[in-house]
């Protein structure tokens, strides 16, 4: 790993109370994904960079996500502090009919650290749309997490296969993938100013 600029900001997607319910399935991979989180976050906050915090507002009435109801909360221990960002989305990009790129922009961010749920979809879909727009962008593959899916045939693919293969298609495409102690290396390290 090399050091991490000082414009590098953090990026928390999604990681709500409504993804502990039942409706996604079970079969939730790295159990310790949170936990990987809170340890990026205490020690972006400790190095003054910027971290911005994204949560999914659903349309959907019947979504744990919906802004109506309990499982829409940005979960205990990895919460927002007061000044911290919240983008509120409605699809899986962190990018479309919000502020973020704009707001990343006028804090001159030029690195995107993110973390966050799920794999294959919003922190996918995030992590492509800020490379194209041109972002240095990495993915933290111990602090993000997805869930068992069941295939077009039917067929369930276990969530640690389905993380594991949608890491392997943002890698050297889009993204670096790296896990958490890399990234503490990195921001431990001297920064670089771009």
């Amino acid at each position: 790993m090399h050091p991490l600029p000082y414009n590098a900001a953090l990026l928390v997607i999604d990681v709500q109370e409504g993804f502990d319910e039942p409706a996604w399935g079970g079969g939730r991979n790295n159990p310790e994904m949170e936990a990987s989180i809170a340890r990026l976050q205490r020690a972006w906050r400790a190095s003054g960079r910027v971290l911005m915090h994204v949560r999914h507002d659903s349309r959907w009435p019947g979504s744990p996500l919906h802004p109506s109801r309990p499982g829409n909360a940005i979960k205990s221990g990895v919460e927002p502090l007061a000044g911290e960002p919240v983008i509120s989305k409605s699809v899986s990009s962190a990018f479309i009919g919000t502020g973020l790129e704009v707001m990343l922009r006028q804090c001159g961010v030029s690195t995107v650290v993110i973390t966050g749920l799920q794999t294959g979809h919003c922190v996918s879909t995030t992590a492509r749309m800020a490379a194209n727009l041109g972002f240095k962008t990495y993915v933290v593959s111990d602090a993000t997490a997805t869930f068992d899916r069941i295939g077009p045939d039917g067929r369930r693919h276990r969530a640690e296969d389905v993380h594991s293969l949608a890491l392997a298609d943002l890698n050297g495409e889009f993204v670096t993938i790296l896990n958490t102690a890399a990234v503490l290396e990195g921001l431990a390290m001297p920064a670089l100013c771009a």
